[in-house]
């Protein structure tokens, strides 16, 4: 990220802070959980160099962006958050690439706004009506999706807290067991998270799936569309091998809710941060979609 400049834009009544390298179409970068905008390190340069305009944001509540003052994370505001950063950069389009909950966000996007989007790349959460069965009902997908239930509770600050986030630290091995980062690599994450109230956002983000009251019911139709009606922008899914938080099994029927057009390529030798892990790989695919 060092040759990236850090700029300072307010999209959907937040106050965002992004990097942004080079010139060129909009590739708006959105990261997930637990994450933040230096997930991207290895994709902001090479993307710029293949004639990009690459912007990665910390999303709402990842400081040094604002927290959503409404205390509200669902996934259709994420949607809306990306198409008004679009509109905030001045373009009319956007490709848009999220991981994780950044790739909710792009989803949420595509459905909201379909012509903002020129392409859409997602990695390691799928989409679709096959992704939610198995994501309720997989005794083994359950057994991943401990941590979200725990999220709920009221002793989940504390015990993701403590240790200097050593819990954040566990999550990155479990999730991506073949992968050795070096202390140097999860620092960034550390540090963003050791910052006020990004813990209590990043939370917010889980306690908004389950609970209704954290729910803007202005936004009841756009957040139960997701993952039930199609996706009419041309798109490239990305999962990793060894993913120890979302199992390929998820994957199931996605190419039927994708009109457009979907690419699947599953990346040997990744886990959940399949774009840290096999940057050159995946950039290969990426820039190899983009310019189909």
């Amino acid at each position: 990220m060092n040759d990236a400049k850090r700029i300072e834009l307010r999209a959907n009544g937040i106050d965002f802070v992004a990097y942004e390298q080079g010139t060129g179409p909009l590739l708006l970068c959105l990261h997930g959980f637990p994450d933040e905008a230096h997930s991207f390190r290895h994709q902001i340069g090479p993307f710029a160099e293949a004639g990009y305009r690459v912007v990665v944001p910390y999303m709402r509540g990842y400081a040094p962006s604002g927290p959503a003052r409404d205390g509200n994370y669902q996934s259709a505001n994420l949607g809306r958050d990306a198409v008004a950063l679009i509109e905030a950069l001045g373009a009319d389009k956007a490709v848009v690439f999220g991981h994780d909950w950044g790739a909710l966000a792009a989803y949420a996007a595509a459905l909201l706004a379909p012509h903002r989007i020129e392409k859409l790349v997602v990695a390691a959460v799928p989409y679709g009506i096959g992704f939610i069965t198995n994501f309720l009902v997989n005794y083994r997908q359950l057994k991943r999706s401990w941590y979200i239930y725990f999220f709920q509770t009221a002793q989940a600050e504390a015990a993701v807290s403590a240790n200097d986030f050593e819990f954040i630290r566990n999550l990155w091995l479990d999730w991506s067991p073949g992968w050795k980062f070096s202390d140097a690599e999860f620092e960034p994450v550390r540090a963003t998270f050791r910052k006020p109230g990004v813990l209590e956002a990043a939370l917010g983000y889980y306690r908004s799936m389950l609970d209704p009251s954290r729910q803007d019911p202005a936004l009841a139709a756009e957040q139960g569309a997701q993952h039930m009606m199609p996706i009419a922008v041309p798109s490239l899914y990305l999962h990793g091998a060894t993913d120890g938080c979302m199992g390929q099994e998820l994957l199931t029927g996605m190419d039927a809710m994708f009109p457009a057009g979907l690419t699947t390529k599953v990346v040997d030798g990744a886990g959940h941060f399949l774009h840290l892990e096999k940057p050159d790989v995946v950039n290969d695919m990426v820039l190899g979609f983009l310019r189909s």
